[in-house]
């Protein structure tokens, strides 16, 4: 999974204030910023078989310190423990964990039986890129959430704010239908330098964030309601406006009607 990964870090903006979207994307897709460079020095291993699944050709035959739930969480906590101890912010360093840990969950997800709980354990997974039609669901579906989640709660500065964006959703749209619909690698060593290239995206999400400024949706909409209540409050308290008496306003409608008032007993 790529955009899904994308998607939580944009969604995570909502519940996370502080940290730079570069800072969310590096925690998703952390593992998968690692993993190139563990081919690279021979630690973990992939082979390319052309129609192995629908999505993807890469066969992974071991990547325990990338990609294990284990390694995830280490990796987690050390995202969130570095950021707690740079920013004294707890629910960030929090929501950076658990995007990190939200990798492994997700790859278990979409790939086949591969997926280690810890270095040499049994592996798993539940098999979503078997099918090509509901993985591009899944994956623009997230992909997509996430967005909008990030432009309701941020504005942009200025034009760039607006452009960087755009365009950073665009190229991650064409990266991942190449990826899905391209031709294979062509060898493993190429494989690895190209996802290496990945770390690109992590500065663009940071130069986006640079342009943009978060916006509390959530504190706006709990003030419209609370003054719409106090409103509501106010004109029960004050009651309902005082007229004429319903039987006097009748009488009167029914005099005006017959063109003399009725006459006054005591006159009699």
């Amino acid at each position: 999974m790529f955009l899904g990964h994308i998607g939580l870090a944009l969604a995570a903006k909502r519940v996370a204030r502080r940290p730079s979207l570069g800072t969310l994307c590096l925690a998703a897709q952390l593992p998968d910023g690692l993993w190139p460079l563990f081919l690279l020095l021979g630690w973990e291993e992939v082979r390319i078989v052309p129609g192995i699944t629908p999505v993807t050709p890469l066969m992974f035959m071991s990547y325990p310190y990338s990609h294990s739930l284990l390694a995830c969480i280490v990796l987690g906590v050390l995202v969130g423990g570095i950021y707690y101890a740079k920013k004294q912010y707890l629910r960030g360093a929090l929501w950076l964990a658990a995007l990190v840990v939200s990798h492994w969950v997700l790859d278990w997800i979409s790939h086949r039986a591969d997926m280690p709980l810890w270095p040499g354990s049994p592996r798993h997974g539940l098999g979503l890129w078997n099918s090509l039609a509901l993985t591009l669901i899944v994956e623009f579906a997230l992909f997509a959430a996430g967005v909008w989640i990030y432009v309701q709660y941020t504005r942009p500065r200025d034009r760039w704010g607006k452009w960087l964006l755009a365009s950073f959703v665009g190229v991650l749209v064409l990266v991942y239908l190449a990826s899905v619909f391209g031709p294979p690698p062509p060898s493993v060593k190429v494989l690895a330098w190209s996802g290496l290239l990945g770390w690109l995206f992590l500065a663009w999400a940071y130069w986006i964030d640079r342009h943009r400024k978060r916006v509390d949706l959530d504190r706006k909409r709990s003030e419209r309601h609370r003054a719409r209540n106090k409103r509501r409050a106010e004109r029960l308290l004050q009651g309902p406006s005082q007229g004429p008496p319903r039987d006097a306003s009748r009488s009167s409608a029914q005099g005006m009607q017959h063109g003399t008032p009725r006459p006054d007993p005591a006159h009699r």
